[in-house]
C-alpha cells in the first residue's frame, strides 16, 4: 500500500497572516521612533529660506546702498521703513515677513555679531529662543 505523496507547504492565508503581523510590528516601531525625516525637512527649509531672504537683502542693498537696520528688520522688505535710514527707491520684496519652519520670525541683526561688516540671519530653532545651542544659521 502506497501512501499518497503529500507535500507540506504554507497556504496563502498563512503567508498573508505573517506578512500582516510584520507590517503591524514595523508600523508600531516606526511610530515609536518619531519623525526623523521631519527634522531634516526643517533643516533644509531653514537653509532655503535663509538663502532666499539673503538674496532679497542683497537686492535691497544694491537698490538703496545700505541694508535695513536691526530695528527696521526684515519688515523693511515688506513695508517701506519710516525710520532712518529711509530708502529713496523702495520696492516691496516680500508680501509678508517670512517665518521659520517652527513658526517664529527669523532673527536679523545688522550689523551682525557674527558678521560685524554685514548682517546675521538665523532661525532660533525648535526651542524658539535665540542664542541657544539649537539656533540654525542655514549652514
Amino acid at each position: 500500500m502506497k501512501r499518497p505523496n503529500r507535500q507540506s507547504a504554507f497556504t496563502l492565508l498563512e503567508i498573508m497572516l505573517v506578512v500582516s503581523i510584520i507590517v503591524i510590528l514595523l508600523g508600531v516601531a516606526i511610530s515609536r521612533i518619531g519623525d526623523p525625516g521631519g527634522m531634516v525637512k526643517s533643516e533644509v527649509a531653514v537653509k532655503s529660506d535663509i538663502q532666499g531672504i539673503t538674496s532679497q537683502l542683497r537686492l535691497y542693498e544694491s537698490i538703496n546702498g545700505f541694508l535695513p537696520t536691526t530695528e527696521q528688520g526684515l519688515q523693511a522688505l515688506v513695508t517701506q521703513p519710516s525710520t532712518e535710514p529711509r530708502p529713496t527707491r523702495w520696492y516691496q520684496l516680500f508680501k509678508k515677513v517670512p517665518k521659520d519652519p517652527y513658526g517664529s520670525n527669523y532673527i536679523y541683526l545688522c550689523p551682525g555679531r557674527r558678521n560685524p561688516n554685514g548682517f546675521d540671519l538665523y532661525s532660533a530653532g525648535p526651542d524658539r529662543k535665540p542664542d541657544t545651542a539649537d539656533d540654525n544659521w542655514g549652514e
